[in-house]
């Protein structure tokens, strides 16, 4: 394996951890909707450093999924 696919298998571990986490913690459905909001967040962020409106909520604010 080449170093990039090393480091690429250690975040989907890291990922995959995270998400045993989360399912132990507050369950399934929790763990799959906390991951797909923040796939949406990494899939609407702007290039060149814009600021995306967040769909995570990140203490007083809340994202723009109407939460």
């Amino acid at each position: 394996m080449t170093h990039e696919q090393l480091t690429k298998d250690q975040f989907f571990e890291r990922l995959g951890a995270i998400g045993d986490e989360m399912i132990e913690a507050y369950g399934k459905d929790f763990a799959m909707g906390a991951l797909v909001l923040a796939a949406r967040f990494i899939a609407e962020k702007k290039p060149n450093g814009d600021e995306a409106k967040s769909v995570i909520y990140t203490g007083e604010q809340r994202g723009g999924v109407g939460l």
